[in-house]
């Protein structure tokens, strides 16, 4: 018995590692690019990384997902109050299944989820009291002089990957959006909004068994 107890123990602790290996790893690379973007580009500046496909394009994301707004400052605060107990809630699932045997791929798609979520709230919440607000003719400065561009849980959050990978007008013949240019992919994210796709992607594709096996026990 004491030994599978120690075992199990351990089991746990490794598993443990991996979730904390991985949040680091997101968090460092996310929170390493998005400072250096903050400090050293304009708001709408942008580098050609691969032809037009792959460009690194400087804006930030003021609410939800994709540039949308909520009821101003209120309703940007519930947004940050609401992301903060959703991480909450994500992180005590994460650290029930290390106590649980579950398969390995489970823990590290949930374990990206979590971080990327982690990585957008430092955003919302710090970025406004470290850094001065970036515009379209000044880069911003960390810790500056007069205090930061907003208060705690209203920052901006910074997005920059773009791949405009389709951008064409389309054909005149084609009803209703005939001569209109249409454009793939439009949206502007970052490196925690790709630790969240990727891992919701992981977990749908090699891993939905995991969740019809929960919902018939």
């Amino acid at each position: 018995m004491k030994e599978w107890h120690v075992r199990s123990v351990f089991n746990i602790w490794c598993k443990l590692k991996k979730v904390a290996l991985i949040v680091l790893i997101v968090l460092i690379l996310d929170q390493t690019l998005k400072f250096w973007i903050k400090l050293n580009m304009f708001i709408g500046q942008e580098y050609n990384i691969f032809g037009h496909w792959f460009i690194i394009h400087f804006t930030e994301n003021e609410g939800m997902a994709f540039g949308m707004k909520l009821g101003g400052d209120w309703g940007k605060l519930a947004l940050s109050l609401l992301r903060i107990v959703a991480v909450g809630l994500i992180g005590y699932y994460l650290y029930t299944l290390t106590r649980r045997k579950v398969k390995q791929g489970v823990i590290i798609g949930i374990s990206l989820i979590f971080a990327g979520a982690l990585g957008n709230i430092l955003d919302s919440a710090f970025y406004g009291l470290i850094f001065s607000e970036s515009t379209y003719y000044q880069m911003a400065t960390l810790f500056p002089d007069g205090g930061g561009y907003t208060s705690f849980l209203h920052g901006k959050v910074v997005d920059m990957l773009y791949f405009p990978i389709i951008d064409m007008t389309l054909p005149n013949w084609i009803p209703i959006w005939g001569g209109e240019n249409f454009q793939f992919f439009r949206p502007v994210f970052n490196l925690a909004d790709s630790a969240i796709t990727c891992g919701v992607l992981w977990l749908l594709l090699f891993h939905r068994n995991f969740f019809s096996d929960n919902k018939q026990n």
